[in-house]
């Protein structure tokens, strides 16, 4: 059987569990008729977030496919690309949507189940998370393997190595779809978050003096609401953003590798469509072991979790030998070394940003310790701790593209970056990215797990549950914190390592559009000529004279810096903004409805929900 056909079969499979574990959630009780009226609260607004966002977003798609479409039409772009992506974000967008929808009916029913035991708390909150992770990972490979037989269908050339060519790059159209889709979850959802949360922290807590997740608070809703809305959609679309992006990029990069050898230059696409697909079922193998003791503390925790993501990390590393000595790789032991590469730099991304988030070491310990001298060192030690939690997830990624590279051509460092070796090593790079994103199903569990948590402690303290109940969704909620912070540490690696297999995809591009475009041979600044069609990676950094020493390079390098910080200091501010809105409305509330501090009056939730959606969607286009 044509492995390829492993792609397709593994996204079924993921969707099939995803509704499996939703339907399995949605036969839990979600408890006392206020712990239902809460969580519905929590949905309603989430729902109405998601749906005026896409209303957004859908306007700049429809103007981005019209753009595409004339371009198609005046011969610049293939007919396929205007499809392809509107398709990308359509999924992401519908993974993100059926993420939210399971993180808000999961988290009263976690609540719930915390009332009975700490171990079903965790296991109802941790494969509630897992629909989202089952989701994106089965989404993407279904848009991935439907866009390639379409596409092989159909594309017609004389020449199967230029065909391939033409399909891969088209299929990364649809990865630029679930990029703008990320951008916009991300942007939005993060302004959303983080003005809900200072809203309910400024006011609530250290104006009001009342506890976090308090009923009297009217931003505590709108806080619940952001938690789902940024590190479920939001987290979301971008990893399916880096998922798709990995697979799509490293398949044309596999293509141009190979593209005189026609038989492996198939197997070279199909490489990374396999090992994601194969990283399906045991990530689903990886889900079932996360379980805990009843009385466990937050190390046992976390070890449960790590438990089921490493035993996947482990097993996708043994199957990728078997994966790509079969797809016949001359250097196939090479290349399953680019990949555990890939594997080993996520896991250490993150360890290390757990160290640094984790109440269990010193780093969170020092920044607790320093509010003794007031906020000002607590603001002082947190930025320097975070400043330097950046060594280690940057050193990973680092030695991944080295180890990766070197990996992929065989240690041949007295050919470096020679023609074919720096297109053999970029193809290291892009299978090392794939296996960092291959176990994604359980990955993302553990990020999406957090905002579930999360919410069942504010359920949990809006309804008065009890003390023992309370302390088993505060240790949930620890616990989720951390996950966060891992899941966004881990986004970020694999952005950088996708990053890079898509700048060198972009060649290819280049490539074609010079063919589309009638230049058939290139010209460079010796003289020398060759055909456009034979020209590879190394060539077209020579012809465009890629090299520090031309400034336009150095030019392109500040302002790639510069755009960074840029995008931070818009972003920060739209934050800043949407929660100064939110804070004059709590205060409003407090000062305008009688006995709400006394808990006789009842908050107008609604309103604060309204803010924080409309200054999330009119903050985040100028960033966006």
């Amino acid at each position: 059987m044509n492995l390829f056909y492993l792609v397709p079969i593994a996204s079924l499979v993921a969707l099939l569990f995803a509704l499996y574990f939703f339907r399995s959630m949605m036969k839990e009780s979600e408890g006392t008729s206020q712990m239902i009226k809460i969580a519905q609260h929590v949905r309603d607004g989430a729902m109405s977030y998601l749906k005026q966002q896409y209303k957004v977003v859908s306007i700049v798609f429809v103007v981005m496919a019209i753009i595409f479409a004339v371009m198609a039409y005046f011969g610049l772009q293939n007919n396929w690309v205007p499809f392809a992506f509107l398709s990308g974000g359509f999924f992401s967008g519908l993974a993100g949507f059926f993420g939210m929808k399971t993180a808000t009916y999961a988290s009263a029913r976690t609540a719930n189940a915390a009332r009975h035991s700490l171990n079903k708390g965790l296991q109802l909150a941790f494969r509630s998370g897992a629909v989202m992770g089952l989701v994106v990972v089965g989404l993407a490979l279904l848009d991935i393997s439907v866009w390639y037989i379409i596409l092989d269908y159909f594309v017609d050339s004389s020449d199967a190595s230029y065909k391939l060519i033409m399909i891969t790059t088209t299929m990364l159209t649809f990865g630029m779809g679930a990029s703008t889709q990320a951008l916009f979850a991300r942007v939005g959802g993060g302004i959303y978050t983080k003005a809900a949360d200072v809203g309910a922290d400024l006011v609530g807590k250290v104006e009001a003096g009342i506890p976090e997740d308090d009923p009297r608070n009217p931003a505590t809703i709108a806080d619940n609401v952001g938690d789902n809305v940024g590190d479920v959609a939001g987290m979301g679309a971008d990893l399916y953003e880096s998922y798709c992006g990995s697979i799509l990029a490293t398949a044309a990069l596999g293509a141009s590798a190979f593209a005189t050898n026609p038989l492996m230059q198939k197997n070279a696409v199909f490489a990374p469509m396999i090992i994601a697909a194969v990283g399906v079922f045991l990530s689903i193998i990886g889900i079932y072991l996360v379980k805990t003791k009843d009385d466990a503390n937050m190390k046992q925790l976390m070890s449960a979790l790590n438990r089921g993501v490493n035993t996947s990390a482990f097993l996708i590393a043994i199957a990728t030998f078997g994966i790509l000595y079969t797809l016949g790789f001359e250097n196939w032991m090479g290349l399953s070394f680019s990949v555990i590469s890939g594997l080993l730099a996520g896991i250490v991304i993150g360890q290390g940003t757990e160290y640094y988030t984790s109440h269990s070491y010193n780093p969170t310990r020092k920044i607790a310790r320093s509010g003794a001298t007031g906020p000002a060192t607590v603001i002082i030690s947190g930025i320097g701790t975070g400043l330097i939690s950046t060594f280690i997830p940057v050193l990973a990624i680092s030695l991944a593209i080295t180890f990766s590279y070197l990996c992929a051509i065989n240690f041949d460092t007295l050919n470096l970056v020679s023609g074919a070796n720096l297109s053999m090593g970029l193809y290291g790079i892009g299978i090392a990215a794939v296996g960092m994103l291959s176990t994604l199903g359980i990955t993302l569990a553990t990020d999406a797990y957090g905002p579930i948590a999360d919410n069942a402690g504010g359920n949990a303290e809006m309804c008065g549950l009890g003390a023992e109940v309370r302390e088993r969704t505060d240790a949930l909620d620890s616990l989720g914190n951390t996950t966060a912070a891992t899941g966004k540490g881990f986004a970020i690696g694999s952005a950088a390592l996708t990053g890079l297999a898509l700048l060198a995809s972009y060649i290819e591009e280049i490539k074609i559009g010079l063919i589309r475009l009638g230049q058939q041979v290139l010209t460079f600044a010796d003289g020398d000529t060759m055909n456009t069609a034979d020209a590879n990676f190394a060539d077209f950094m020579n012809y465009y004279q890629v090299t520090l020493m031309n400034p336009k390079v150095i030019v392109g390098v500040f302002l790639g810096s510069m755009m960074a910080f840029l995008f931070c200091g818009l972003t920060m501010n739209a934050v800043g903004r949407a929660a100064q809105e939110m804070v004059e409305e709590v205060r409003r509330q407090f000062r305008e409805i009688k006995g709400i501090l006394e808990g006789t009056g009842t908050p107008d939730y609604a309103r604060c929900v309204e803010i924080s959606t409309k200054s999330a969607q009119r903050e985040m286009l100028l960033p966006s």
